[in-house]
C-alpha cells in the first residue's frame, strides 16, 4: 500500500523528496502552486508573467530543499523565495524598459500593468481596476506587505518571516501602504471603500483568483 502523501506534514514531504520520492515534489506543487501564483500575480500585477515567476520559484525552492527548515511551514519559505523572484523580475523589466524606451533606469522600476484580472463578483469592474492600478503604483516594499497581509491573509508573524523582516517593520509598512493608498485615492469615488479593501484580514475584493 502506497503512502498517502496528502497526510504528510511539510517536513515529512521534504524528507521524502530528498530521499528520492518524486511524488513528494508533486504534492508540494498541489498544495502551494495556487497560493504562490496568487502572491506573485498580486505582487507583479501581470498574470502571464506570474506563471513563469511561479515556476522559477518552485525550481529554486526544490533545488535548495536541503536548506528548508522542516520545523517551519513550507508556504512561508517558498513565499520568501517567490518575493525574491518578483524583485528579480522587476529588475529585469527595468533594464528592458531602459533599453527599449531610453527612459531613466530609476523611472523604469515599479512599473506594472494597469490591466486588472476579471473579478466575477465585483459590482463595479472599473472601480476594481482603479484599486488594482493604485496598488500596483505602491513602492515594492509597501506593496509586498499589503499583499501578504490583506490579500494572502497572513498573520503579522507569517508576513515578517516571508519578508525576512521584523513584525514591527511589517506593521510600519502596512500602515504606510494604507496611508499612501488613501492619499492616492483621495478625491475619487473610491475613497469611501478604501478601508474595506485594505482591512487586516483576507480581502477577497482585491484581485483574488
Amino acid at each position: 500500500m502506497s503512502l498517502d502523501l496528502s497526510q504528510c506534514s511539510d517536513g515529512e514531504l521534504a524528507a521524502l523528496a530528498l530521499g528520492g520520492e518524486g511524488r513528494a515534489y508533486r504534492e508540494f506543487l498541489r498544495r502551494y502552486r495556487d497560493p504562490v501564483y496568487r502572491l506573485v500575480r498580486n505582487t507583479i500585477r501581470d498574470g502571464e508573467e506570474a506563471i513563469d515567476v511561479t515556476q522559477e520559484s518552485f525550481v529554486s525552492a526544490f533545488a535548495a530543499l536541503k536548506r528548508y527548515d522542516r520545523e517551519r511551514p513550507f508556504r512561508l519559505w517558498i513565499s520568501r523565495i517567490a518575493l525574491n523572484k518578483c524583485r528579480d523580475w522587476a529588475r529585469r523589466r527595468a533594464v528592458r524598459a531602459f533599453f527599449t524606451r531610453a527612459a531613466p533606469l530609476d523611472d523604469a522600476f515599479g512599473l506594472a500593468s494597469d490591466e486588472a484580472s476579471p473579478e466575477d463578483e465585483a459590482g463595479d469592474r472599473a472601480q476594481m481596476r482603479r484599486v488594482n492600478a493604485v496598488i500596483a503604483e505602491l513602492p515594492a516594499k509597501l506593496r509586498e506587505a499589503l499583499v501578504l497581509r490583506a490579500v494572502e491573509g497572513m498573520s503579522q508573524a507569517e508576513a515578517a518571516e516571508a519578508l525576512g523582516v521584523t513584525e514591527k517593520t511589517v506593521e510600519t509598512r502596512l500602515y504606510r501602504a494604507r496611508a499612501e493608498l488613501k492619499h492616492r485615492i483621495a478625491g475619487t469615488n473610491l475613497g469611501g471603500n478604501l478601508q474595506r479593501e485594505t482591512a487586516d484580514g483576507p480581502a477577497s475584493e482585491i484581485d483574488r483568483p
